[in-house]
C-alpha cells in the first residue's frame, strides 16, 4: 500500500504534468495525411492533454497517418473543438456505437473491435495516451511499409512462440481461481484454442499501449474465436474481466503474417529504471508514471520539439 507521502507525491506530479502538458495547445496543429494509416486511441476528457502529447509526438516522428478517436463517453463539446483544431478534425466514434457481441462489453473491447473493423481498409496503430514518442521510429515505418503488424513488448524477454511452447513457459496457476489474473488464467489455457486456417497458432506477450494492425480482411474473426473459446474454457465470469482485451490483442497480432516485435531497448514500458539512450518510444505505465521526473521531462521535450518543428 502506498504511503501518504507517495500518495501526495503522485497527485502533486500529476498536477505538474497537467500544467506542463497544456503547452501542447501552443504547438502547431498536427500534419495529418490521408495515406492509408490511422492512429487510433480511446480517450476521454480527463486525458485530453496527455493524449495530445502522445499523438502529436508520434505523428511528428512518423510523418504518416490521420487520427481516429473512440470517445469513452466523456468528451465535451470544448474537447471536440480542441481535437478538431489540433488534429485536423478527426473522426470521433461514440463508444456505444461499437457492437461487441459475442465478445465482452466494456473493458476496452470496443477499442480492439473498432480497430479490427477499421483495418479492413487501413493500417491501424493503437496508441495509448500515456505514451511519448521520443525520436524517429524507423522500425514502425518499415512495418507499415511492409504491411506487417507490430507490437510493443510487454517485457524485455517476450518472444513470439508457438502456443504450446508459450504455455510451457508460464508458471503454473489455477485458471479457474477468481484470484488468478485474467491474463495468467487465459494464457495458461491458450493451447485449448482452435482456429481453423491459422495453424500453428502463436502468441506473444505484447502491450496494447502501442500496437500496429496491418490491413486485413479477417475482420473480427480471430478475436471472436479466442473470446468464445475462453468463455467455454474459463467461463464468462473468469474471462470477461479487465485485461482480457490485452490477451486478445496479443493473440491477433501474433497470428498475423510475420509480425514485428519492436526492439525493447528503443520501445519500452517505463518501470522507473530511467530512459535508455537511443530510446524512440516510452509507455509510462500507471504504476510508475509519476515516479521520478521521466514522464515530465519526456513531455516537456516533446512539446519543445513540436514548437520548433517546421
Amino acid at each position: 500500500m502506498a504511503s501518504l507521502g507517495e500518495h501526495l507525491n503522485w497527485h502533486w506530479k500529476q498536477w505538474r504534468h497537467r500544467r506542463l502538458a497544456r503547452g501542447i495547445l501552443a504547438t502547431p496543429p498536427a500534419m495529418v495525411r490521408d495515406d492509408g494509416v490511422i492512429v487510433f486511441s480511446m480517450i476521454g476528457s480527463a486525458v485530453l492533454l496527455p493524449y495530445l502529447v502522445a499523438v502529436k509526438s508520434l505523428l511528428h516522428h512518423l510523418r504518416r497517418g490521420r487520427v481516429v478517436i473512440l470517445d469513452d463517453g466523456t468528451l465535451t463539446a470544448a474537447d471536440r473543438a480542441v481535437l478538431a483544431a489540433q488534429l485536423g478534425d478527426p473522426r470521433i466514434i461514440p463508444i456505444d456505437s461499437v457492437a461487441t457481441d459475442p465478445c465482452p462489453r466494456r473493458d476496452v473491447w470496443e477499442r480492439l473491435l473498432a480497430i479490427l473493423d477499421l483495418r479492413a481498409n487501413d493500417y491501424v496503430i493503437q496508441l495509448d495516451s500515456d505514451t511519448v514518442t521520443l525520436g524517429p521510429v524507423p522500425e514502425v515505418a518499415a512495418a507499415i511499409a511492409a504491411g506487417r503488424s507490430f507490437t510493443l513488448l510487454g517485457e524485455a524477454d517476450a518472444r513470439l512462440l508457438p502456443i504450446d511452447a508459450f504455455v510451457a513457459t508460464r508458471r503454473p496457476v489455477d485458471p479457474l481461481l477468481p484470484a488468478t489474473h485474467v491474463q495468467d488464467a487465459s494464457e495458461a489455457v491458450l493451447d485449448r484454442v482452435d482456429l481453423p486456417g491459422h495453424a500453428p497458432l502463436r502468441y506473444v506477450r505484447g502491450c496494447a499501449g502501442f500496437a500496429g494492425f496491418a490491413r486485413s480482411g479477417d475482420g473480427r474473426g480471430v478475436a471472436e474465436t479466442l473470446s468464445l473459446a475462453m468463455d467455454e474454457v474459463l467461463g464468462q465470469r473468469q474471462w470477461r474481466r479487465w485485461g482480457s482485451e490485452q490477451v486478445a490483442a496479443n493473440f491477433v497480432v501474433a497470428n498475423d503474417p510475420d509480425p514485428v516485435l519492436l526492439p525493447y531497448a528503443r520501445y519500452f514500458n517505463f518501470w522507473n529504471a530511467g530512459i535508455p539512450g537511443g530510446a524512440a518510444f516510452a509507455h509510462f505505465i500507471g504504476t510508475y508514471r509519476f515516479h521520478g521526473n521521466a514522464y515530465l521531462r519526456a513531455t516537456r521535450d516533446a512539446i519543445r520539439q513540436l514548437r520548433s518543428a517546421d
